[in-house]
């Protein structure tokens, strides 16, 4: 099998929640401790820090993997989704896993992959506790992919658990309140392993207490502490990550991580990890800006920092998937901005056209473009000295334009 072979076959096993939503989504770990076994239980020959929550999530695993590549460590880094390579998925030392190892591992494993009808995530969290075993990681920083109580990388048992924080996304499987989705998350918190919440929120604190309780792990808000330190992550948002983040390093015992460390990691998170789509500066003169950013609280913490841009006129450049409640997340849009409506290039993206639509109940007016290509083209086109664009409303929407 070339490479190319390799992902088309992985992308083709079972449903992919990245790409079709709900109906990938499994509620059982079943095949990933089949998997484990028969790869010899690898997730048991490294440490790791298990990273899960609604947004940041993402920016906390980099920055952690920087603190401790700064420090002299060899990092692990498990993260999801990717942008534009799969490879990006599996990392250490800012290095992604070699396209090699992808296709040896399934090579290797295909029959029992197959027998076992193992979804693409399993498969992959599978290869990348493998590829960190095998490759001896000092520590590995592992990103949840949905939820905590169910998502494969649950597996592990880490040196910390993390929440950075709770909201409303993926409700449809996690549940629609916000104590119910806290209630997944804290599914990885394990007994007598010290949390770390980012932000201390009223309406799920009870959730995370007594589930500390239930597993006599200490419990430690970073929302609580003072500190602030200064990061390459553009973007107001991160210093809520970073203050996690700086919380977690300092209640990893058993590494030697020194002020300096954490100083210049935090300092240098893109040349370490190589992070991309968080508040990411396209170009200036005129002004591009994407983010990632996609569910109710995302984006209203991004789209207030938008509102601090000086500019002529906004152009902003928006898709969606389809299982997003439009009716919570259009309202937090500007109302004086040009809108150019496009569908990502995924089975689950919401057509430009329902799109439209939708935003135009919200006052929310511009044109529709049959791909995120030619809506951004256009926005370019007629852009002047002094405006901004903005690209965002999914992850697929900053996949298709860096």
């Amino acid at each position: 099998m070339t490479y190319k072979e390799t992902l088309d076959w992985m992308f083709a096993q079972l449903p992919m929640y990245q790409r079709q939503g709900k109906v990938a989504f499994k509620k059982d770990l079943t095949n990933t401790i089949a998997l484990s076994k028969e790869l010899g239980f690898p997730e048991k020959k490294f440490k790791s820090i298990h990273v899960g929550g609604t947004n940041g999530k993402g920016s906390t695993s980099h920055m952690l993997a920087s603190i401790l590549q700064e420090a002299g460590y060899k990092v692990g880094l498990y993260t999801s989704p990717h942008l534009k390579n799969f490879t990006e998925r599996i990392r250490i030392n800012g290095d992604e896993i070699p396209k090699s190892k992808v296709t040896s591992f399934i090579i290797k494993h295909k029959d029992f992959l197959e027998q076992q009808k193992l979804s693409f995530f399993e498969m992959t969290v599978g290869l990348a506790f493998d590829y960190f075993a095998s490759e001896k990681v000092d520590i590995a920083v592992i990103e949840v992919g949905l939820g905590g109580r169910l998502d494969s990388t649950n597996i592990i048992t880490p040196e910390l658990s993390v929440i950075t924080n709770i909201g409303l996304d993926h409700t449809e499987m996690l549940g629609n309140t916000l104590p119910e989705i806290a209630y997944e998350k804290a599914g990885i918190i394990k007994e007598n392993i010290t949390v770390v919440i980012g932000e201390r929120q009223p309406e799920v604190q009870k959730v995370f207490s007594k589930k500390s309780q239930e597993t006599f792990s200490e419990l430690f808000y970073a929302s609580d502490t003072i500190e602030n330190y200064e990061t390459d992550l553009l973007g107001d948002y991160q210093q809520k990550n970073s203050k996690t983040a700086v919380v977690v390093i300092k209640h990893l015992h058993r590494f030697k991580v020194s002020d300096k460390h954490i100083q210049q990691g935090l300092l240098n998170v893109v040349k370490n990890t190589n992070l991309k789509g968080r508040w990411q500066i396209l170009q200036e003169n005129p002004k591009v800006i994407c983010d990632t950013a996609h569910n109710k609280e995302g984006l209203s913490i991004v789209l207030n920092q938008l509102k601090k841009e000086n500019y002529t006129t906004l152009h902003i450049v928006l898709g969606v998937v389809s299982d997003k409640d439009l009716d919570k997340i259009l309202p937090l849009f500007p109302k004086n901005a040009n809108y150019y409506f496009c569908k990502p290039n995924i089975p689950r993206g919401l057509s430009e056209e329902t799109l439209q639509e939708k935003a135009g109940l919200f006052n929310l007016i511009g044109k529709k473009y049959s791909s995120v290509k030619r809506a951004y083209t256009n926005a370019l086109s007629n852009v002047n000295q002094g405006d901004v664009i903005y690209v965002g409303g999914s992850t697929f929407m900053v996949a298709e334009i860096i």
